[in-house]
């Protein structure tokens, strides 16, 4: 018997005949002789629901622990239902919590990353014959405290237990049927993948693609996971993520990715010394803060201005930590700016192929667009833009990297060709 580990997402369990679907769906691979591990998230926009409810209740920021025992109630709601839908079709299923399932994490509220887990109840329920069915995103520490891990955790969870519980392969379904080369909502013409490597899935995740989450790519590339990605809503072959995927003849950018989750700060008059960097990302990073791009420009009079990105959510967080170290950096001002996107091309074969990035360039500029921010690596390029033509953007650099296709595409629902 193969063992299969499928996560859901929320939209793919949004309501109560989503909910029969999924449960269908996982009948079928358990009436194929697999055994099942299933794992979910909250549905619909339950999480948002909840955050929302809380700003009522606790203006500000609201206590970091009750938060994630408030937020890991909308996944125990779905593997509940789930779990009845599952009985109803005439077939055994046990529900369990990330507790319950063995999911333990280090002590970081809003973000936890796994530390262990002890799939011993999973293995238990699997021998016995039953569907087990998890909820994603949470964990607990060593001490009893329940945590999250954060945003896209699901697919996390989804992962490291296929790593812990050895599965045949971890399928993530979602509304899109597969791996595109960039946002299906934004161009019709995307092209789907057949396959994609670790590594250029793990930055595309980075980078804003929102189909699979960073961490749950490196669980699945450190511990060889075979992932699969496909929709919920068909049976269409979905993406293939391994360690090395076959280019396409004449296709060096296999995906464009965009971030609205971004922020400007800039640090101005800062005074030209050894370790003043140091000090500023040293606070931030102690902060639990992540930065992402860093351009510092030209001195003058023995001064410096420089920039970094760093997500919306922990902007005024950040200009506070840096407002606290202003008299040990000594610096003039200090300014945050959003309304900002950052679009992002991803490729293996562009580090040996010149003129890649060049070519993003002249498009942007072409549109009359002014770049912001840039960032490199072996394979992308991010550019930080203003966000009012964003789509613009993206279907111009589609084009211009020659991915545009007239296959199907499907979101949700019935395929259509465009």
């Amino acid at each position: 018997m193969s063992l299969i580990v499928m996560k859901f997402g929320g939209s793919s369990v949004g309501d109560a005949e989503r909910m029969k679907r999924v449960a269908n769906r996982i009948v079928e691979r358990k009436l194929e002789g697999h055994g099942c591990v299933v794992v979910v998230s909250a549905m619909g926009d339950t999480t948002d629901d909840l955050i929302d409810l809380s700003k009522q209740l606790c203006p500000g920021t609201p206590p970091a622990r009750e938060m994630d025992m408030l937020l890991t109630t909308g996944e125990q709601v779905s593997v509940a239902l789930l779990s009845m839908a599952i009985h109803s079709l005439g077939h055994a299923a046990v529900s369990f919590t990330g507790w319950q399932a063995g999911m333990y994490t280090e002590a970081l509220h809003g973000k936890a990353r796994i530390s262990d887990i002890r799939p011993d109840r999973i293995r238990d329920a699997i021998a016995a014959g039953k569907i087990v069915i998890v909820a994603g995103f949470q964990g607990m520490t060593e001490e009893g405290e329940i945590t999250t891990l954060g945003r896209g955790g699901s697919d996390t969870t989804a992962v490291a237990l296929a790593a812990a519980i050895e599965a045949d392969v971890c399928e993530i379904f979602t509304d899109v049927d597969g791996i595109y080369s960039t946002d299906p909502r934004i161009v019709k013409c995307a092209r789907k993948l057949s396959e994609i490597s670790y590594d250029e899935m793990l930055e595309l995740a980075n980078l804003g693609a929102a189909v699979l989450h960073p961490r749950a790519v490196e669980y699945a590339k450190n511990y060889n996971v075979q992932l699969v990605v496909r929709s919920s809503f068909n049976h269409n072959e979905g993406t293939n993520v391994k360690e090395e995927a076959a280019m396409e003849q004449g296709i060096v950018v296999r995906g464009i990715a965009y971030d609205k989750n971004v922020a400007r700060i800039s640090i101005l008059g800062v005074e030209e010394k050894p370790g003043q960097l140091a000090k500023v990302f040293t606070a931030l990073a102690n902060a639990q803060i992540d930065v992402d791009i860093i351009v510092q420009s030209g001195v003058q009079n023995g001064l410096a201005d420089f920039s970094c990105t760093v997500s919306l959510s922990d902007q005024e967080k950040a200009l506070q930590v840096i407002e606290g170290i202003r008299p040990e950096v000594g610096f003039r001002q200090v300014t945050s700016e959003t309304n900002l996107v950052k679009v992002s091309i991803v490729g293996a074969g562009m580090v040996s192929t010149p003129g890649v990035a060049a070519k993003m360039f002249e498009v942007i500029s072409e549109l009359g667009i002014s770049i912001l921010l840039v960032s490199t690596s072996e394979i992308k390029t991010s550019c930080v833009i203003e966000n009012d033509r964003l789509n613009e953007v993206i279907a111009a650099l589609h084009s211009a990297y020659g991915l545009d296709t007239d296959q199907a595409v499907f979101v949700g629902g019935p395929s259509e060709r465009r």
